[in-house]
């Protein structure tokens, strides 16, 4: 496939998107994560308490950074990509560990032209994936983007789907791995209750992301690839920022087992400031623990210290005790 595509008019319905290198995910890697992020997750900072939870003497691989591996692996499609509309129905099928190899397969599921803008063509491609570690199949999910075409409109018109309703916390439960986590402290948290994390944070080290996780968008790479006459910051950079901060307010969080989704409503950039909000919508009890379900937003704030614009709208289900 030329680097210099594919272009929207190169897809095709059931189309497989070759695939990028595979990764052996090491210890550094969960180093350089923590680096770019600030994530606090316990239990892939600290290999005694991975082990005391899970009997594991591997150690663990951030959560965050196993999605942001296999959304890097996914952008051999959408290396045109003019922005990533959505992500819906992520389920994390299991934990990996460090030294699994991790390859991703690509399929295009639906094909839609959109209403072009000025002389641009383009149109929304639905990608269908699945993320394996050593050939275990680890993360499926499904995600939108809206990528540029190269010489008009081809006349798809797929119906595409939304952001996933979200799912039954009961139906999510066998996800949960089987760990213990009696000893692992929480903070009470009720549903219906939002806190907002006093420690800002700001983008930076973007482009050390996307290349750390092959991410092959030009817009990510090249200020004169984005419309906004800047380099975009890859929306899962703010989604890993938004992980960051629940690690924060939410430290004895085990593991995230599902996304119902992840909006990006509107552009980042690096040296933006941001703020998260997080909301418990609901939460269910389950062996070892309980799923809870968030609502997260990040906002950008201004040289004044005010709040902007949201950017970012995650709803990630975690385990924890």
């Amino acid at each position: 496939m030329d680097n210099d595509g594919p272009y929207y008019d190169d897809f095709e319905l059931g189309m497989t998107i070759p695939p990028l290198p595979a990764i052996t995910v090491t210890e550094a890697d969960n180093v350089a994560y923590r680096m770019i992020t600030g994530d606090q997750h316990f239990a892939s900072a600290n290999r005694d308490a991975y082990e005391t939870i899970s009997g594991s003497s591997v150690p663990l691989v951030n959560p965050g950074l196993v999605m942001q591996f296999a959304i890097g692996q996914t952008t051999n499609a959408t290396r045109k990509a003019i922005a990533n509309l959505y992500y819906r129905s992520v389920r994390i099928l299991r934990p990996v560990e460090v030294g699994e190899t991790i390859t991703t397969t690509t399929e295009i599921l639906g094909l839609s032209d959109a209403k072009p803008k000025e002389d641009q063509h383009r149109g929304k491609v639905w990608l269908g994936i699945e993320t394996s570690g050593d050939g275990r199949p680890a993360v499926q999910y499904e995600r939108c983007a809206l990528v540029a075409s190269r010489s008009g409109s081809p006349g798809h018109s797929s119906e595409i789907p939304g952001p996933s309703d979200p799912a039954p916390l009961q139906d999510l439960a066998g996800l949960v791995p089987d760990w213990d986590l009696r000893g692992v402290d929480i903070t009470p948290w009720e549903p219906g209750e939002s806190r907002v994390d006093a420690m800002r944070d700001h983008i930076d080290l973007a482009p050390s992301l996307a290349r750390m996780t092959f991410n092959q968008a030009f817009v990510h790479r090249d200020a004169s690839a984005s419309i906004y006459g800047q380099r975009l910051v890859y929306g899962g950079h703010v989604q890993g920022l938004a992980q960051a901060s629940l690690s924060r307010v939410l430290p004895g969080c085990a593991t995230i087992v599902a996304w119902d989704g992840c909006d990006h409503i509107g552009p980042a950039f690096e040296g933006d400031l941001l703020e998260f909000r997080h909301e418990l919508k609901e939460s269910f009890p389950v062996s070892g623990g309980q799923l809870m379900r968030f609502e997260i937003r990040g906002t950008t704030v201004n040289e004044q210290g005010s709040a902007g614009s949201d950017i970012l709208v995650w709803t990630p289900v975690v385990f924890a005790p």
